[in-house]
């Protein structure tokens, strides 16, 4: 698989939800237009924020190549996601978080994932920005998924996946077609819970519908993503991990826990306790941070278990569900 189709036609997707975030979304924006692939269109999916679309109808009033769209759907991310798809013309669609940078060739490597014609998601590696500057020496590795970033246990270079991750991810138009968009109801909703797995859900989906679909993951399609400073404490490290496992049980409700926890055992019986032993051995070593890290990622475990055993219970009295619709539109070609 070499060689990149320079005629590929992609589009990008950016959900933005809050002027908060006003200089991020700019950023992200022109590194679209930075591609060295470039992108056919830009698409800007505001999440009911009236001034912020306006705002930003302003900004790009210019461009062609920048669209700027209301969510035509209930708010959230999920839905976000699917007025982008609908409303897009490439031949692939790719998403970019508000808050992120792409790396220069990022659309680039997708495109050669492309050149084969099984491949039907490409996702890549999310780095993360640190606010105060450093990663917390607390931190692990291994839970960089709760600031949406690439995380140790994930194999390097260019890897076939079960899914890919979404705000570094793309797909070809038909993968929509065959399976349908984003499940509303389970992702994020602005600044509430911060709930996640939909690209999980939708690409076991697609899977299902398209058994001989490739979906890999390149690790040099890279972007660089900003974690906040309120990201950076263990109290929303308690919460999201908390907030995935609510998430993981609706997935395994829906598509059953064979499919919907099969990545998860590999990561909780390998690369996790891999992760407290390193941990523990750079506490004896007086390394910074050690037993943090190893006691961070044992709370993460027991919370997420806590998040999956309290989502199962809901699923089952049918407290909590998601609905999938198909994507229509896109003006391909």
């Amino acid at each position: 698989m070499s060689g990149t189709d320079a005629s590929l036609t992609i589009s990008v997707v950016i959900c933005v939800y809050t002027e908060d975030r006003w200089d991020d979304i700019l950023a992200a924006v022109a590194s679209v237009r930075a591609q060295s692939h470039p992108a056919r269109e830009t698409l800007l999916v505001v999440d009911h924020n009236e001034a912020l679309r306006e705002r930003l109808l302003k900004e790009y009033k210019e461009r062609q190549d920048v669209r700027v769209l209301a969510n035509a759907g209930p708010r959230g991310l999920s839905a976000g996601r699917n007025t982008g798809i609908a409303a897009s013309r490439g031949e692939v669609i790719a998403f970019l978080d508000d808050d992120a940078v792409a790396e220069r060739d990022w659309l680039r490597h997708f495109a050669e994932g492309y050149a084969d014609p099984a491949v039907i998601a490409v996702g890549g590696r999310t780095v993360p920005v640190w606010a105060s500057g450093r990663r917390p020496v607390w931190f692990p590795e291994e839970f960089d998924w709760v600031v949406g970033c690439t995380y140790r246990g994930l194999p390097p270079g260019r890897v076939r996946v079960r899914n890919v991750l979404g705000g570094n991810a793309s797909f070809r138009r038909e993968a929509f077609e065959a399976a349908g968009g984003f499940a509303t109801g389970i992702g994020r909703d602005g600044d509430k819970r911060p709930l996640g797995c939909e690209e999980t859900e939708l690409c076991i989906r697609l899977s299902r519908a398209r058994p001989d679909a490739v979906l890999l993951i390149d690790d040099r399609a890279v972007i660089h993503h900003r974690v906040p400073e309120a990201r950076e404490h263990f109290a929303y490290f308690r919460t999201r991990t908390y907030a995935e496992g609510l998430s993981k049980a609706l997935v395994a409700r829906s598509v059953g826990a064979d499919k919907g926890l099969e990545s998860e055992r590999r990561y909780a019986t390998r690369v996790l306790p891999a992760g407290v032993a390193r941990g523990l051995r750079d506490a004896v070593l007086a390394r910074p941070g050690g037993a943090g890290r190893a006691g961070a990622i044992v709370a993460g475990v027991l919370t997420a278990a806590g998040g999956y055993v309290v989502g199962s219970v809901r699923a089952r009295r049918g407290g909590d569900s998601f609905s999938v619709a198909p994507v229509e539109g896109g003006a391909h070609g």
